[in-house]
């Protein structure tokens, strides 16, 4: 039996992502998969959508009851209340160079902390000085890893994970997809793509 993977797209400015970064690794230990957090841009996949914001705020009837889901599901989840980004969408651009620089691919408590000061404390994650105080939360040299997040062969990881995405069909966050190519779209597809990723791991 081969190992069982599942890639994990990610946006930081995406509500839904949250609330899969906070419970996907208990969720892929029980499952017995393996989870490769890749973070991403939505903004060019949007773009070349015809988007220029978030679906969320160009309907705003939909980003309405999108909050309002929220709400139900940190509740449903046992995670602490939701709190609105401002901007929505935050800017996750320097968060997403950070992640990518310290392969929070294998070790996400970079993501998962970025989430946290985002959706529940409120903070702008555009804001270096957020970025830098939770680095400092991890007990990481800040100003080198945030040199080195900046430095252009970082952001041309970034640009080229953004590129991946775009290429395996990914057109929103979050986005899974198994070792066969398939894909599943959403925070409530979580548990349907871990399922799959095993089954498909146990038939090799």
């Amino acid at each position: 039996m081969t190992s069982a993977t599942l890639d994990f797209y990610y946006e930081f400015a995406s509500p839904y992502s949250y609330l899969t970064a906070m419970r996907i690794t208990p969720l892929a230990e029980a499952a017995g998969v393996l989870v490769r957090w890749k973070p991403f841009l939505l903004g060019p996949i949007f773009s070349d959508q015809g988007y220029t914001s978030s679906p969320f705020n160009v309907f705003p009837i939909k980003g309405a009851h999108m909050w309002v889901d929220m709400d139900r599901l940190v509740a449903r989840d046992g995670l602490p209340p939701v709190t609105r980004p401002d901007p929505f969408p935050a800017n996750g651009l320097l968060a997403a160079r950070v992640a990518i620089f310290l392969n929070d691919a294998s070790r996400p408590s970079f993501s998962r902390a970025v989430f946290q000061a985002e959706f529940s404390g409120g903070r702008d994650i555009g804001a270096r000085e957020t970025v830098r105080q939770v680095l400092a939360s991890l007990g990481h040299f800040c100003a080198d890893i945030m040199a080195e997040a900046e430095a252009p062969a970082n952001k041309d990881r970034l640009r080229a994970q953004t590129q991946e995405a775009k290429a395996r069909g990914v057109f929103g966050a979050p986005s899974f997809i198994t070792s066969d190519g398939a894909l599943f779209w959403g925070n409530d597809r979580l548990e349907m793509a871990l399922e799959h990723a095993a089954r498909l791991a146990k038939a090799a």
